[in-house]
C-alpha cells in the first residue's frame, strides 16, 4: 500500500533531528537519509530526478516554490531554499530597511508553504559569506533569520548552508547559530574525504547535509600554460561520486547528500558541474548515482575510457586530430568546437553565458576521432566531446588547446 508522503516524512523527521542523533551517539535504529541532488532544472528533470531512485531534492529560492507540488506528486521531500541578499553582490547587511524588507518576504514565502507536505527542511541563504573576509556578521543575520522561521514553523528544521572553509571558519561555525538545527556544507573533490575529522576537531555537533557535492571544481583543477582549467571526463565524475558518497554514508553525522546539479548549467564549461546535459539527457553520472540510490538502469550509459589530442598548440588553419577511447552500445560521436569561457566567466556559481561555437572546416568525423582545421583567428578554444548511446544516455569530455 502506497503510504502518503505526510506520513512518510513524521517519523522521518522526528529520527533526524533526535537529540541522541544529533550528538552522532549510536542508537539501535538509524536515521534515515535523504538521497537526491541539488536541483534546477524543468519538470521533465525533476521526474527522472525520482525515477534515479531519488528521495529528495534541494533546491534555492522562492522561483523554485514549484517544486513543492511535482516532487509531492512523484514521492520526494524538499529541501526549500529561501534566498538572501548577498553581500558579495552589494547587499548591505547594516541597513535596516533592507533588512527588514528582506525578513518581510521570507515570512509571507514561510507562512504560505509551511504546511506543505513534501516539505523537509528550510536552506536559509546559499554561501552567503562568501568572499567576506570576517564571515560572521552574515551568520548572525541568517541565526537571526533562523528565529524568525522556526517561530512561524517550528516543525521543520532550519539549514545555513556555508563555504566549506578552514578549520577556524568551522569552529566559528560550531558556536555561533543557535537557531539553526543543521550545517549544510558545499563540498568539492578530496575535501568530501577528510571531512568527518575536520568536523570533530571544529567540534560541531549538529546534524551535517552536504548540500552540493561535485567533482574537482574549476578553481581546483589543474591549467594549461594559457590559464584554461583540465575538466573531468564523465567516467572520472562518476567514479568520484562513487568513492565520495561510500565515504560519506559512513559518517552517521551526515543525514543528506545532494550531488550537484541535477539540471545543466554554464560555469566554465556546460559541463562541468552538469548532471544532465542542456537536452536534459541522462549521463555517465547519472547513472551512477542511481546505481548507488539503488536502481541501477537497464541500459548504461557510454563511458569514455580516454580523451587526446595531437597538440595543446596549433598554429591558425592547421590541421587538428582529436580522438576518443569509449565503450557502449550504437554510439555516436558530436564533436562541437568553442572558444574558451573569458570574459563570460563569474565567480561563485553566478550565471554565466556560454561563449559561442566556433564553425571550422572538418576534414573526417566519426564516433572515434575528428580532423579539422584550426581557427584562423588566435585564442583558447575547447573541443567538446559528446558520445551517446542508442538510448540517448551521454558520456562527456573536451579537450582545450591554444591557436597562436
Amino acid at each position: 500500500m502506497k503510504i502518503p508522503l505526510l506520513f512518510r516524512l513524521v517519523p522521518f523527521l522526528a529520527a533526524l533531528m533526535s537529540p541522541a542523533l544529533a550528538a552522532g551517539e549510536k542508537t539501535s535504529s538509524p536515521a534515515p537519509r535523504w538521497q537526491g541532488a541539488a536541483f534546477a532544472g524543468e519538470r521533465a528533470a525533476l521526474e527522472k530526478l525520482a525515477a534515479a531512485g531519488a528521495n529528495a531534492v534541494r533546491v534555492y529560492g522562492e522561483e523554485d516554490a514549484w517544486v513543492l507540488d511535482e516532487a509531492h506528486r512523484l514521492g520526494l521531500g524538499v529541501v526549500m531554499g529561501l534566498s538572501l541578499g548577498l553581500p558579495r553582490h552589494g547587499f548591505d547587511l547594516g541597513d535596516p530597511q533592507a533588512i527588514a524588507a528582506q525578513e518581510k518576504r521570507i515570512r509571507a514565502f514561510v507562512r504560505r508553504y509551511r504546511n506543505h507536505p513534501a516539505l523537509l527542511a528550510w536552506g536559509i541563504g546559499n554561501e552567503v559569506e562568501h568572499e567576506m573576509p570576517d564571515p560572521l556578521p552574515a551568520w548572525r543575520e541568517i541565526d537571526r533569520l533562523a528565529g524568525v522561521v522556526k517561530q512561524l514553523d517550528p516543525a521543520h528544521p532550519t539549514v545555513m548552508v556555508a563555504v566549506d572553509g578552514g578549520r577556524d571558519r568551522l569552529a566559528r561555525l560550531a558556536t555561533c547559530c543557535a537557531n539553526i538545527d543543521m550545517i549544510g556544507i558545499n563540498l568539492y573533490a578530496g575535501a568530501a574525504f577528510g571531512l568527518g575529522e575536520r568536523i570533530r576537531a571544529a567540534g560541531i555537533d549538529k546534524p551535517l547535509l552536504i548540500t552540493e557535492l561535485g567533482p574537482l571544481g574549476q578553481w581546483q583543477a589543474g591549467r594549461k600554460p594559457w590559464g584554461a582549467p583540465v575538466e573531468l571526463t564523465s567516467r572520472e565524475k562518476a567514479d568520484y561520486f562513487r568513492r565520495v558518497l561510500a565515504e560519506l554514508n559512513g559518517n552517521p553525522q551526515v543525514r543528506g547528500v545532494f550531488p550537484f546539479l541535477w539540471g545543466a548549467k554554464q560555469e566554465q564549461t556546460s559541463t562541468w558541474h552538469s548532471l544532465l546535459l542542456t537536452d536534459g539527457s541522462l549521463t555517465e553520472m547519472t547513472d551512477m548515482l542511481a546505481t548507488l540510490w539503488g536502481r541501477p538502469p537497464a541500459q548504461p550509459a557510454p563511458t569514455i575510457l580516454g580523451i587526446g589530442i595531437a597538440a595543446d598548440k596549433f598554429a591558425p588553419g592547421e590541421i587538428v586530430s582529436a580522438g576518443v577511447d569509449a565503450r557502449g552500445e550504437a554510439l555516436v560521436t558530436g564533436w562541437l568546437l568553442r572558444k574558451e569561457a573569458g570574459e563570460e566567466l563569474r565567480g561563485g556559481g553566478d550565471i554565466e553565458s556560454a561563449p559561442p561555437a566556433v564553425g571550422v572546416e572538418v576534414l573526417a568525423a566519426d564516433s572515434r576521432g575528428v580532423r579539422f582545421r584550426a581557427p584562423a583567428a588566435p585564442g583558447a578554444y575547447r573541443l567538446f566531446i559528446t558520445v551517446r548511446g542508442k538510448d540517448g544516455k551521454a558520456a562527456t569530455a573536451n579537450l582545450p588547446f591554444l591557436v597562436n
